[in-house]
């Protein structure tokens, strides 16, 4: 039996963090690509260097990413945003292909959190996909008050991505996050125990 690879995916404010914490509560061993974003961007690095030779110096701040300066580029424009991913979901598939490869062989399945797994065709890589999902006027709603953004911006920012809708149908497994925490958990919980007990060949 090997180790069964699952990615957790859903839309922008959807609840995948805390699906995803879920899952680590229950013993399950957990990545996060935007984290792995983030240290493919960390300042002296490869990923940091092809984003500013890319966009230039105004995306960074004091030697670090400026991310609402970039996140403003991205987000008006889809062929920097395509330039962008280009640089780092290269970075982030690598660093996840060797997290999995070192977990211990024991272990049944482990998740990674992957936010655009159906926009970067990623769903190849993984056994199982499981979809955190809400309404979509929720997920808006989410969304503005989470970043401080007004309905216009939130509205591009979900323009970015494919709708929930279309990754609810495409998924293994959904988890509802529309109600509340304890009503998420127990969702999470149903989908761990049929992921606990199938066949990984």
């Amino acid at each position: 039996m090997r180790t069964g690879r699952v990615a957790l995916t859903g839309g922008i404010a959807t609840g995948k963090s805390g699906v995803r914490a879920h899952f680590e509560r229950l013993g399950v061993p957990t990545i996060d690509a935007d984290t792995l974003a983030r240290e493919a961007v960390a300042p002296g690095s490869p990923g940091l260097a092809a984003v500013v030779q890319r966009f230039g110096v105004d995306v960074l701040s004091g030697g670090a990413l400026n991310r609402k300066a970039l996140a403003e580029i991205v987000f008006a424009d889809a062929s920097a945003r395509a330039a962008l991913e280009s640089i780092i979901h290269p970075i982030v598939r690598s660093a996840t292909d060797a997290w999995f490869s070192a977990l211990d062989p024991a272990t049944v399945f482990a998740v990674a959190d992957i936010p655009l797994l159906y926009e970067v065709r990623r769903e190849v890589d993984f056994d199982v996909v499981v979809v955190a999902a809400c309404d979509p006027m929720t997920q808006l709603n989410r969304l503005r008050a989470r970043d401080g953004l007004d309905a216009e911006d939130a509205r591009r920012r979900l323009a970015a991505q494919l709708p929930i809708e279309e990754k609810v149908r495409r998924a293994d497994y959904v988890v509802r996050t529309d109600g509340s925490l304890e009503d998420t958990a127990r969702a999470t919980e149903t989908v761990f125990q049929a992921l606990r007990l199938r066949r990984w060949g």
